[in-house]
């Protein structure tokens, strides 16, 4: 169309006050007006998880200035990946969001195969997709450990998350950079899975392994219960005995006794970006990837005064 013509045509929608139907507009574009957000978890619980109901908040904050329907598909067995095969098969979604991928998820495979843009959240260890919204594990968790030596801790113990998750191992990298910075050793390790039992466990392991640890940076506000639950049945004060920090600030971060010390990860914004890139990807546009940075939340947990 000429520029002429292009403005012709724009005069007109003006006198003429025409809105646009969404529902033709999705017609011509062959859109059928929904997007999935699927993610790599076969928790029955999921949907009750601070961390993943914060996500949708924001995710759902973008969908609501939009005229597209969401599907929330829990996708980590062969059932919900036979679902969102099928889904994005038929063309029932124009879009799909990935959330929690472990190494070597098929999920990634049955997004990407099927035609519609793909969005992360998050990355996963075996590939670095083209478009993701993550945050800045490692940096935030080497914070975490740079307070408890700023307050003198030298005796530095860490719950990791799952290390097929790249967010697991980020934030044991970060663990492990500050104590190299500090010429200290970083043996003091249990891994778990960012489950209050699995907290509960893995501090049980590292009090035995090593009594005299003075410091604790839980890899999720999840494992912390578990962990104050065990320091306290092991007669260790907090944070008398032992500092704890944890990471990602979620709402019972502040309801701990003590209240918690953490890294504060910006959930709400992780899904809100994600839903964002995810539009503009399906208007044409080309988005940059992006890492939200993250912020260290002092509170009594790690005060030594």
């Amino acid at each position: 169309m000429s520029r002429k013509a292009r403005e012709a045509v724009q005069d007109a929608v003006a006198q003429l006050g025409y809105v646009p139907s969404m529902a033709a507009r999705s017609l011509a574009m062959q859109r059928r007006g929904a997007v999935v957000l699927a993610v790599s978890s076969n928790d029955p619980a999921l949907f009750a998880n601070l961390f993943f109901a914060e996500v949708i908040t924001g995710v759902n904050e973008v969908i609501e200035t939009t005229d597209l329907e969401l599907l929330l598909v829990p996708a980590a067995s062969d059932r919900g990946r036979d679902r969102l095969a099928r889904i994005l098969g038929s063309r029932g979604a124009d879009g799909v969001m990935l959330l929690a991928l472990r190494e070597n998820d098929p999920l990634a495979k049955i997004a990407e195969s099927a035609g519609v843009p793909v969005v992360h959240g998050g990355r996963s260890l075996d590939r670095t997709p083209r478009w993701y919204v993550d945050a800045d594990n490692r940096g935030g968790a080497r914070q975490a450990v740079e307070h408890l030596l700023a307050t003198g801790r030298r005796s530095i113990a860490t719950v990791t998350g799952p290390l097929d998750l790249h967010a697991g191992t980020e934030r044991h990298l970060g663990f492990r950079e500050a104590l190299a910075l500090a010429g200290l050793p970083d043996h003091r390790v249990v891994h778990a899975d960012f489950s209050e039992a699995g907290g509960a466990a893995a501090t049980a392991e590292l009090l035995t392994r090593h009594p005299g640890l003075d410091a604790l940076f839980v890899a999720s506000d999840a494992m912390v219960a578990g962990a104050l639950r065990t320091l306290q049945e092991r007669g260790r004060t907090v944070p008398g005995d032992v500092s704890v920090v944890g990471f990602k600030d979620i709402a019972t971060a502040q309801r701990t006794q003590p209240a918690l010390t953490t890294v504060r990860q910006p959930i709400v914004a992780l899904g809100r970006e994600m839903t964002r890139m995810l539009v503009r990807l399906m208007d044409g546009e080309e988005p940059t990837t992006l890492i939200l940075p993250t912020e260290l939340v002092v509170r009594q947990s790690s005060d030594r005064s």
